[in-house]
């Protein structure tokens, strides 16, 4: 059960990130031929800002998902309605708090910006980016309920229709209006239709939740609510310092021309975690079902074959970027649209580095294990901001990712596994620790044979291109198939893959048959 509820999850997931990408790729397109650099700066600068006022959240989201996950096993139908009830009023106080907020910084943007562009109506702009931050949160607490489920198929298919919508919406508005105000305010609209949506279908799934009669909940549960949000507050502080900051602090040192650039190269690592972490968030309920009803070893033995998976993915994605994404965004854009290889290259290590952390952090939502590592974003935050505004001043853009690596390595790097193997599996840290430096060394042995390859093709073009992704695809995953294929983790994966095809053709054969008949 928990394998084909992850599998159906995974299959929408993908579905849906594969059809989010072309069109957010074209929508781009669109937007750098009609506005200017300064647009997309200042687009990735406002929503920067909004994410570091999304700080009010306070992590009551994960607090919320690992709190429902018991009541649903048992379908305690009382204790959801209480909970739901309860998020209910956290979601709508913060979502009040952040427009409040957020326009109340208004008169201040000038201290985020080095030169003010000539654009138009700049407070408007940015009210609008606080407008479509603050609704999102109104109705969205049903959507948690949905995922810890082990149903996240059914919001990921609101998730991509409505953002299909959204984006055809702003090409056309692009296209006759040239009209950015009127793209932002497209947004705002689809957003809050998204969320209704999603609240109306799970009003159907779950028609207890209408019920009036609401009981209070036990003071236990309210004690583990808060102090799992009281540890969230330290996670949810370092993850936005560490990942919005960027583009604060390029814009004041450096210029919103670069913040614009930058915007592509986040376009791309974006799309392509957003891609893994639906497979890692189709299974964090199916983990956090499993950490409810099976033992330590059982656990642990999962844990080795999703962090398998975790390099697989990360390895071979972070090489196709080396290799192909200077050549994408020319190709895509405009050489003018790129940045040196050496800020292309730490771009990659920090994607790399980031996305290494997810099977981890996949089984430390799904164990509740907030508390125990609280303090570690503090430090990570404090970090990363003090080495990022040094380093910005004396290299530029390049000190700023520099920055991000350096807070990366010194804490979340081997503080999370350790917190996870000592409090979680219950097991020696040091055999992570192995793993993944096998891992890595495989990745940069693999990134260099191919750099070496495809600098044969040098000219920029489609053919080139395509030769190029084609020697990743092909020698990676060759090479992967060597060395990996008798361990334990291949063998589950090249089994289940079996399985999947073989009940493909088993049901193809049923309906050739039915329909012979």
């Amino acid at each position: 059960m928990r394998t084909e509820s992850s599998i159906k999850n995974l299959i929408f997931a993908f579905g849906g990130q594969i059809i989010g990408i072309i069109i957010s790729l074209i929508s781009r397109l669109v937007f750098v031929k009609i506005l200017s650099y300064e647009y997309l700066g200042l687009s990735g600068l406002f929503s920067n800002i909004l994410a570091m006022l999304s700080l009010m959240e306070l992590g009551v989201g994960s607090a919320m998902a690992y709190s429902l996950y018991k009541p649903l096993e048992q379908d305690d139908k009382e204790k959801i309605k209480s909970l739901m009830n309860l998020y209910k009023i956290i979601y709508r106080v913060i979502g009040t708090l952040i427009f409040v907020v957020g326009v109340f910084i208004t008169p201040f943007l000038n201290l985020f910006i080095e030169n003010i562009p000539d654009i138009k109506d700049i407070n408007l702009i940015y009210i609008l980016f606080v407008a479509n931050t603050a609704v999102s949160y109104f109705y969205s607490y049903k959507r948690t309920l949905i995922i810890s489920a082990q149903k996240r198929y059914i919001a990921t298919f609101y998730k991509y229709l409505f953002y299909f919508l959204l984006n055809v919406s702003q090409i056309v508005i692009l296209l006759i209006t040239k009209n950015y105000i009127l793209f932002l305010v497209t947004q705002v609209i689809l957003t809050l239709l998204e969320n209704i949506m999603i609240s109306k279908k799970t009003d159907v799934l779950y028609p207890y939740l209408k019920e009036k009669n609401v009981q209070k909940l036990d003071e236990d549960t309210k004690g583990e609510i808060k102090k799992n949000i009281i540890a969230m507050i330290g996670h949810k502080i370092g993850g936005v310092i560490v990942n919005s900051t960027d583009n604060i602090i390029i814009s004041k040192f450096v210029g919103l021309a670069e913040v614009g650039i930058y915007s592509n190269y986040y376009l791309i690592t974006n799309a392509l975690n957003t891609i893994a972490s639906q497979i890692f968030n189709s299974i964090v309920a199916s983990v956090g079902n499993l950490v409810a009803t099976e033992d330590k070893d059982k656990t642990y033995e999962v844990f080795k074959k999703v962090f398998f998976l975790n390099f697989w993915i990360y390895g071979f994605a972070s090489i196709c970027l080396i290799v192909l994404f200077n050549d994408f965004i020319a190709l895509w854009l405009g050489e003018a649209y790129t940045f040196s290889m050496t800020i292309v290259l730490i771009i990659v290590i920090n994607f790399y580095v980031t996305g290494m952390r997810k099977a981890v952090l996949t089984f430390r939502d799904a164990m509740g294990l907030y508390w125990p590592d609280r303090y570690k974003p503090l430090f990570e935050s404090v970090i990363n901001l003090v080495v990022s505004i040094i380093l910005v001043k004396k290299i530029g853009v390049l000190g700023v990712f520099i920055g991000t690596f350096v807070s990366s390595i010194t804490t979340c790097f081997w503080i999370e596994p350790y917190i996870l193997y000592k409090h979680g599996l219950k097991k020696n840290v040091v055999n992570y620790a192995k793993k993944y430096a096998l891992y890595t060394i495989i990745t940069v042995v693999i990134a260099t044979l191919l750099s070496i390859i495809c600098s044969y093709f040098k000219a920029i073009n489609i053919i080139n291109f395509i030769i190029k992704m084609l020697i990743c695809i092909i020698l990676f995953n060759l090479i992967f198939i060597v060395i990996f294929f008798k361990t334990d983790e291949f063998k589950y994966y090249k089994n289940l893959f079996l399985k999947m095809l073989n009940r493909l053709i088993n049901k193809i054969a049923k309906k050739e048959e039915k329909y012979e008949q």
